[in-house]
């Protein structure tokens, strides 16, 4: 059985930590590690989660001394991983029950390098209020004007990322850039329409920062894919504008 490396970037996400690693842990497929991130200057929150999840063999707990965000937290993880395929999935997501099982045995038949699923969206309160329906990309026109893919959803074989295919430094939307960087590389992104994921909208979360999202998308387009101001600003409307409506519509 081949090996599934699963990240888990964590910060100040004790609330619902239990829930995602638990997700993890209850899969049908069983040869997976965990490589659990802890990324908070703040050590607060590190006894309950040595405490309670350190003798698990499964588990390996990694201490960054400062903050250094999800993806290069994520970058750290796949360093460390030993697994010919890789997962991610953020501290208050939730993974049904079959998600690994199902893409790792589509990945197989297909050839993919990289899938990612249809998933729901949930509230604190776990109550559903939207989805997402996973689309096949292979280019980056069919992608840059909006991010369709669920990072949480995504399972990747390790051996497609290098020095240039990583995640950036960016508090949000590093996800983004790490799909734009496949698809420049000619690797499809191949979707499963199966709802596999609730992932989690909090109103704290730099995911809900439409300010924040704003600041990272002009640096998506300027710096990492280099064209000039007045096409990323283009490119960054037709992205906050999709991204308004898909909140409408939830």
């Amino acid at each position: 059985m081949d090996l599934i490396s699963v990240i888990i970037p964590y910060y100040k996400k004790k609330k619902f930590i239990d829930y995602s690693i638990k997700s993890v842990i209850n899969q049908t497929y069983s040869n997976i590690e965990i490589i659990l991130i802890y990324d908070d200057e703040d050590k607060s929150d590190l006894k309950y989660l040595n405490d309670n999840y350190s003798s698990n063999k499964k588990i390996k707990i990694i201490i960054n001394n400062k903050n250094i965000g999800a993806g290069l937290s994520r970058n750290k993880g796949i360093e460390c991983a030993n697994g010919k395929y890789i997962c991610f999935i953020d501290a208050d997501d939730i993974w049904k029950k079959t998600k690994l099982e199902t893409q790792l045995l589509f990945m197989r038949n297909t050839g993919s390098a990289i899938s990612h699923t249809s998933y729901s969206i949930i509230n604190e309160k776990d109550d559903l209020i939207g989805s997402r329906k996973a689309k096949n990309f292979s280019n980056i026109g069919e992608i840059i004007k909006s991010c369709d893919i669920g990072l949480s959803t995504v399972m990747l074989k390790k051996e497609i990322i290098n020095n240039d295919i990583k995640f950036p430094n960016l508090k949000t939307k590093e996800d983004f850039v790490l799909w734009l960087k496949i698809l420049k590389k000619e690797i499809q992104i191949s979707a499963i329409d199966q709802d596999l994921l609730l992932w989690r909208r909090t109103k704290n979360s730099l995911s809900s920062s439409f300010l924040q999202k704003l600041l990272d998308g002009f640096k998506v387009y300027n710096y990492y894919m280099g064209y000039n101001f007045f096409i990323s600003v283009y490119y960054l409307m037709c992205l906050s504008l999709n991204y308004i409506i898909k909140r409408i519509n939830d």
